[in-house]
């Protein structure tokens, strides 16, 4: 699993910085980057307010925008929770801070392949190599703000949903996940074109799941080993 999050991670960073400048365009300063990178941990989520941010917008459609676009981490956490049930709750919810779109992806390959969940190597996966490069790297770009070239000459702004894209590719295992992932797209972009960016993330997250749970298919939890206590 760490071997598989080399690549991400090195987008992620590209990512980061690329946020970090962007924030500072909206008028955060490198700590208050810092700070909202480590209390929020959501790429989208923090993308999608930044236009909210620099218009003044009250606080409390910040905070509902940002909560609706990762409440897609309640599916997440759905999806992972066969591995995760027998163990304590405090370590659960340690293992749902770093929990984001990639290190899902990589956390539940991994879990399916091996038959249980590797604690260890979730956290060091989320902690030490997603989270806190996310922090470091997004402030760093809020910092050197006004003193690099845009991003966008080096290819930045579509290194980390290129990659996403390939990790959504390596989920796919069946017909569910392909129609899910084709209504999510279509229900997004729709909805995004006709609406509102942010709004059409939530609409397709929302979308694309729901239509693959109608779809039958092996229930996750029947490769799932719970080991003795």
């Amino acid at each position: 699993m760490l071997i598989d999050s080399v690549g991400i991670e090195v987008s992620g960073v590209g990512f980061a910085l690329v946020y970090g400048l962007a924030a500072r365009a909206a008028g955060m300063s490198p700590l208050d980057v810092a700070i909202t990178s480590a209390l929020v941990y959501a790429g989208g989520a923090q993308f999608a307010v930044l236009g909210y941010i620099a218009a003044g917008a009250p606080w409390l459609s910040i905070v509902l925008v940002t909560a609706l676009i990762n409440s897609r981490h309640f599916l997440y956490g759905a999806a992972l929770a066969p591995y995760t049930a027998h163990l304590p709750a405090r370590l659960r919810a340690l293992m749902a801070y770093p929990l984001s779109d990639e290190t899902f992806a990589l956390a539940i390959s991994h879990f399916r392949r091996i038959g249980y969940a590797d604690v260890p190597g979730y956290l060091l996966l989320g902690l030490g190599i997603s989270v806190l490069p996310w922090i470091v790297a997004s402030a760093a770009g809020a910092a050197l703000a006004g003193s690099i070239m845009d991003p966008n000459i080096f290819g930045l702004d579509v290194i980390f949903p290129a990659a996403m894209a390939g990790l959504a590719v390596g989920l796919v295992t069946g017909r569910r996940e392909i129609i899910a992932a084709i209504t999510a797209v279509v229900v997004g972009v729709a909805v995004a074109l006709a609406v509102d960016p942010a709004i059409g993330i939530i609409a397709g997250g929302v979308a694309g799941p729901i239509v693959g749970m109608l779809i039958p298919g092996p229930a996750l939890s029947a490769d799932v080993e719970v080991p003795a206590s």
